[in-house]
């Protein structure tokens, strides 16, 4: 298995299911995620000074700290806002979620 500070959850979010979906899909074609889940909500947040209130995608992705540097930088060149949401922490795994996604990096060619 894993270890726990091995996985990684990174939070963002999208404008829309459609933007969401295809940054998921890149993403997930770099095997920068072994996962990424998908959840309509709303926002309301600060922006130039104003209070803002959106409907968004926000992705969750499941990663590992060694491709964090890169993921950021992708999410960053492919989304779809000025300034998207960054927040990363380390995840604690099942035995059998974490083997399946190591496997899925592990496949990777690396």
């Amino acid at each position: 298995m894993a270890e726990a500070s091995s996985l990684m959850l990174v939070l963002t979010t999208e404008g829309d299911a459609m933007r969401a979906k295809a940054l998921a899909r890149a993403l997930l074609e770099r095997r920068l995620v072994a996962c990424v889940s998908l959840q309509s909500t709303d926002a309301l947040y600060h922006w130039e000074g104003e209070i803002h209130s959106d409907c968004e995608v926000q992705l969750l992705m499941k990663t590992t700290a060694d491709r964090l540097d890169r993921l950021q930088q992708v999410v960053g060149e492919l989304h779809s806002y000025d300034t998207p949401e960054w927040l990363y922490w380390p995840a604690t795994a099942s035995p059998a979620y974490g083997r399946w996604a190591m496997q899925v990096f592990s496949s990777d060619g690396r």
